[in-house]
């Protein structure tokens, strides 16, 4: 009686009629949702134009009524925002929820594991394809591994369940050959997992190009052809550009959707470079190596300026995070680097503003953020203003109060690599070519296609792709 109460209340929130696929997970998710195995997690793998955004969103609002708290997280600012927007419910970042800062002993921050103090609660985390079952930057989170940290808090509220929803076609997080999250295999040591999959695309995105080039690219890594995809180009919202209508096309984007609704993406920072630098220069008419209006992304995490706020949104300001430069100000050069001041504002997170110290030396580098050479060179320099602190602690206490230390590092945010890109959504997104000379096709190369091309919601254009696609 409780799953067809469940499942009548779903129902009930959509606007349309649901394909076959999504009764069954309408019909799966009423079933978990009705057991009294709370540790069961429901592991929902949706392909792009399966309408699975409008079932978690109907999802959402079915269980409120049922006197059941959504709690909606994503890995990223910008993921949270696109959650947000679909869901109708106000979205966090992972770490901005599950964890709390505890006392430092080194010159890091540390963050350790929060209490979960809900209770009847459903966990959502989307995009779960970027989350890493290991730590890139050692234990600064918790155990170091987020996938784990995240069942773990979950499981020490009362009465709460972990709902994990991705898509398996898209990147895995760096370093990785698949996503952790989305491998019922991974999830099993954790206990029961129940697993669903949307592939059946819905009417409605039969005329969409975006999605009907995705799902051909879907397709093809499922059935593990990795050859040259050709796309289909008759779809008005899937277009062809030559090098010499770039910077018209992009103007045109930029005056009819904006700045921050327009995005290129490259496979490398070099060729991501070579476009801000351009983008700046022919379509901004930028003259200083850095303006006020500029859009920039955070390059690596930074936790110094949150924690100055304690109603900052964020628990940090993480990698990828995407800012628009309000002021700027007083130019230095401090250690061997160049520095200024800023105000940022930080449109994913309903344009809170911030006073920051940036750094100016990974605005053109090709590396993606300072090197592991320059980050000692710095550390070390800032450490002899301090050669008088004999206490280790209370030297690196001092050192992480340092405003050189703590600067941002930034990149210009018109051009980003694909793995910066993914979690969020631009209304026109171009696509740098993929291949180079003799390079082949690989499964790598069509997931990356497949995340790149996933970001758009009205228009894709493929940049200097060879003949060969379009065959």
């Amino acid at each position: 009686m409780l799953k067809t109460h469940i499942s009548q209340q779903i129902y009930a929130k959509l606007s349309f009629e649901a394909t076959n696929n999504q009764k069954k997970i309408i019909e799966s998710l009423s079933e978990w949702l009705s057991n009294n195995d709370f540790g069961s997690i429901f592991l929902l793998n949706g392909y792009a134009g399966t309408g699975k955004t409008t079932i978690i969103a109907a999802f959402v609002a079915a269980i409120k009524t049922l006197g059941i708290k959504p709690i909606l997280l994503a890995p990223t600012g910008r993921a949270a925002k696109v959650l947000t927007r679909y869901s109708g419910e106000v979205a966090y970042t992972i770490h901005k929820k599950i964890y709390r800062e505890r006392s430092i002993t080194d010159y890091e921050s540390r963050f350790s594991l929060d209490y979960n103090r809900e209770h009847d609660a459903v966990f959502i985390v989307d995009e779960a394809s970027m989350l890493s079952a290991s730590s890139t930057e050692g234990a600064t989170f918790g155990s170091g591994n987020l996938l784990e940290d995240l069942v773990t808090y979950v499981r020490s509220g009362k009465r709460c369940r972990l709902m994990i929803v991705g898509d398996d076609a898209q990147l895995p997080p760096v370093g990785d050959d698949y996503s952790p999250a989305l491998e019922p295999s991974t999830l099993l040591p954790y206990g029961e997992v129940e697993y669903a999959t949307m592939d059946e695309v819905v009417r409605q995105s039969q005329d969409s190009g975006i999605l009907f080039n995705a799902t051909m690219l879907r397709c093809m890594l499922e059935n593990r052809i990795f050859e040259i995809p050709h796309f289909d180009m008759s779809f008005p919202d899937f277009r062809q550009v030559q090098g010499g209508e770039l910077l018209e096309e992009l103007q045109d984007c930029y005056d009819r959707f904006g700045r921050d609704e327009t995005i290129v993406i490259t496979r490398s920072n070099k060729r991501a470079n070579r476009y801000n630098e351009g983008i700046r220069r022919y379509n901004l008419s930028a003259e200083e190596e850095i303006e006020s209006g500029d859009m920039l992304m955070i390059v690596k995490n930074n936790y110094h300026y949150a924690e100055q706020d304690k109603d900052s949104p964020m628990a940090f300001v993480a990698n990828g995070d995407v800012a628009r430069l309000k002021r700027l100000r007083r130019f230095e050069e401090f250690y061997g680097f160049r520095f200024a001041e800023a105000v940022l504002e930080f449109p994913d997170y309903d344009d809170y503003e911030m006073q920051v110290k940036i750094i100016l030396d990974t605005l053109s580098s090709e590396s993606p953020s300072l090197t592991r050479e320059q980050s000692k060179a710095l550390f070390y320099e800032v450490e002899k203003d301090y050669s008088d602190i004999t206490v280790k602690s209370k030297r690196y206490k001092a050192i992480r109060e340092n405003p050189h230390f703590n600067a941002m590092q930034i990149k210009f945010a018109y051009a980003v690599t694909c793995h910066k890109a993914q979690g969020g959504q631009w209304k026109a997104v171009f696509v740098d070519r993929c291949l180079f000379g003799d390079e082949q096709m690989s499964k790598d190369m069509l997931r990356w296609l497949y995340t790149a091309i996933t970001r758009a919601t009205e228009r894709i254009y493929l940049v200097n792709f060879d003949e060969r696609f379009f065959e």
